[in-house]
């Protein structure tokens, strides 16, 4: 009889690693009476997260995350960069976005003039990383050099990718000095392309398995081991003890404060 229960731990673990987190994450965001019913009533206006650059004369580099809008929410965010080198007075946003990729325009968008760290449609960001001083100097040029090499310039898939995420990622493989720990609920991280299944974590150190990005393994220092099951990435983070969640994120030693402390 003992080992007949040993049948039912795998469905334990899914119904507590899949589906309990998504659907408390379901919850939350349905009971959520702030956000915006249309995408032009949402806030994009700076949050203040990101350093003056009047005042602020060093080089910055920050990684952005921020919820998807409206149900999209409920699994994902979307990431970006957010450069200034030294003695600039403006912030250059790096970032792939879907609008108009089918007719024609290219999904990577490369701006200024707009807010760096501006809520997304609503939702308010969080830095995820963030470099400054002689280092955030050479993470820009290696930065811009990767997004001339994105392999997926010209196209955007919300699920399993290429979309933001996987932009993202690309440049954190490309520049593991950037020491980027994106989040679980960075869905689409973990998209190689359809015909590569082998490489880096988006960390830039480890290695994963990915099956076009709906099944795949992860094995890294930064993220720790995360499994993906049809793009939702669930898995624990060994070094700095968490949980790293579908739906909720990364629950533990708090990602941001990791991330300013280097």
């Amino acid at each position: 009889m003992r080992l007949d229960r040993w049948r039912y731990w795998p469905l334990l673990l899914f119904f507590g690693f899949y589906l309990l987190p998504v659907g408390l994450a379901s919850l939350g965001h349905w009971f959520d009476g702030e956000r915006p019913r249309h995408w032009w009533q949402a806030r994009t206006d700076s949050t203040g997260l990101a350093p003056d650059p009047v005042t602020t004369p060093e080089a910055v580099v920050q990684v952005y995350g921020a919820r998807a809008f409206r149900w999209r929410g409920i699994f994902g965010v979307h990431t970006w960069v957010a450069i200034k080198p030294r003695d600039g007075d403006s912030y250059t946003r790096l970032e792939v976005m879907g609008w108009g990729v089918s007719r024609g325009a290219p999904a990577v968008r490369v701006r200024q003039g707009i807010a760096p760290d501006g809520y997304w449609f609503g939702a308010l960001p969080e830095v995820l990383t963030e470099h400054r001083g002689e280092l955030a100097e050479q993470l820009i040029e290696r930065l811009l050099v990767a997004v001339a090499q994105y392999p997926h310039a010209s196209e955007y898939r919300v699920w399993p990718g290429p979309n933001s995420n996987t932009f993202v990622a690309h440049l954190g493989r490309r520049v593991p000095e950037l020491a980027l720990d994106l989040p679980p609920t960075a869905i689409g991280k973990d998209y190689l392309g359809q015909s590569r299944w082998l490489g880096r974590a988006p960390s830039g150190g480890g290695m994963q398995l990915s099956l076009g990005g709906y099944l795949g393994v992860l094995v890294a220092p930064e993220e720790g081991v995360e499994i993906n099951l049809l793009g939702l990435a669930a898995g624990v983070d060994f070094f700095n003890p968490a949980l790293r969640l579908p739906g909720l994120g990364r629950i533990g030693v708090g990602t941001g404060e990791r991330a300013l402390a280097r």
